[in-house]
């Protein structure tokens, strides 16, 4: 919705449809009025917005050109209702998701809106065209630039579920957490991809605090290591370390999470009980005592979901459950589009455990003996219906049953 280039140089229209305010004002971290109206008395609050990544899996570079970002109080409201509020960017930007990750938010600026509650938004993309036919793109790790099909986002926008409420004279604070590494779909063995993109809306109330920071191990290679902060096995923040081994999730609201280092070709390290605030950075530890998971035996999970239709819109998850332990999530990938096929590398050792402690205290990872060693949970999702199966890589790489949904 922006860019990691979007500066006040760049600027941006702020309107309302069906009727762009005459003399439209430039956004540079203030707005003119937002859709709906708010003249006549009615009460305006301000919303304010910026842009972060989660981890690439498996890609150098997710290009995509942003037109306009759109919010309207209606879940169900089409592209041609009114009530339409619009950041419009002065000219349409060109930028890679990848650069906004480990902590670095994009700040998309801010615009006045009506009071009342707001949910759903819209990203609007520029179509691939003759004279810009890499406007959105992918380079695949080891591949070439390609064109990402965008069938929804170029015309009426990708739509996002949110839930903000714009309180009179009142600053709602949103970061939009682009999820690339579910947001890219294979289509079958063509070598091309459809973007569909999945989005999180989370709340920034402070700069103070909301953040967890903490290292591993130099070893561990950014590209292949993604560092969450979940809650029952659904992951609020992720990032890749960087290159120093440190790693930032923010924004985290405030509460406790389960920290999850998954590294490919590692253990998988947990530490629980880890606390957000608003008011102070939370460190798990420091560059003397980095998390430095084991090797690991390394087996793959592949299966099929079936759908009945085409494109296939399927994700696929893959879980750890503990008995009287937390649950944690290894991964969620799209399914190829065109065949329903998916596939992980996971470790078939239990997962390492360590209760937080202070920055100082080093953490104490041991072997957690509530986890079956080898088991995990597939979870497949299509269209709101989720189905489960249990399977065990103890003894070898395992080919699942098939998901198929009527």
């Amino acid at each position: 919705m922006i860019s990691p280039r979007f500066l006040i140089s760049h600027g941006a229209v702020v309107s309302h449809t069906p009727a762009v305010l005459a003399g439209a004002c430039l956004l540079v971290l203030a707005a003119c009025g937002g859709g709906g109206g708010s003249s006549g008395g009615n009460s305006t609050g301000t919303l304010n917005l910026a842009l972060t990544d989660a981890p690439s899996c498996g890609y150098d570079a997710v290009n995509v050109t942003v037109e306009k970002v759109r919010v309207h109080k209606s879940g169900s409201a089409t592209d041609t209702n009114s009530g339409w509020s619009e950041v419009v960017l002065a000219q349409p930007t060109r930028l890679n998701l990848l650069t906004l990750t480990n902590g670095v938010l994009e700040e998309l600026g801010q615009t006045a809106l009506p009071t009342g509650k707001y949910t759903q938004l819209r990203l609007v993309l520029s179509p691939n065209d003759s004279a810009h036919p890499l406007a959105n793109s992918v380079t695949p790790t080891g591949g070439s630039e390609t064109a990402l099909t965008t069938p929804s986002g170029q015309q009426s926008g990708v739509k996002t579920n949110i839930d903000i409420d714009i309180a009179a004279d009142k600053v709602a604070d949103f970061v939009l957490d682009f999820r690339v590494c579910e947001s890219i779909v294979k289509r079958g063995n063509s070598g091309q991809y459809n973007l569909k993109p999945v989005i999180t809306v989370l709340p920034r109330l402070s700069d103070a605090g909301m953040r967890i920071v903490g290292y591993v191990d130099t070893s561990l290679t950014p590209a292949t290591t993604t560092v969450s902060a979940q809650v029952d096995g659904v992951p609020v923040r992720s990032t890749p370390p960087d290159s120093t081994g440190r790693f930032v999730l923010y924004p985290v609201p405030a509460g406790s999470y389960d920290l999850v280092v998954n590294a490919q070709g590692h253990v998988t390290a947990v530490v629980t009980g880890v606390p957000v605030v608003t008011t102070a950075y939370t460190y798990v530890n420091t560059t003397a005592s980095r998390i430095d998971p084991p090797t690991a035996t390394a087996r793959t999970v592949s299966g099929t979901v079936s759908t009945g239709v085409d494109p296939i819109d399927a994700t696929v998850s893959a879980l750890k459950l503990y008995n009287g332990g937390p649950t944690i999530e290894l991964g969620t990938v799209p399914v190829n589009a065109l065949d329903g096929t998916y596939s992980f590398s996971l470790p078939a050792e239990a997962p390492l455990r360590a209760a937080y402690a202070a920055e100082s205290t080093p953490l104490v990872f041991t072997a957690d003996p509530t986890s079956p060693t080898g088991q995990y949970t597939l979870k497949a999702t299509y269209s709101g219906t989720v189905k489960t199966q249990v399977v065990d890589i103890s003894t070898g790489p395992v080919a699942a049953t098939p998901f198929s949904f009527p």
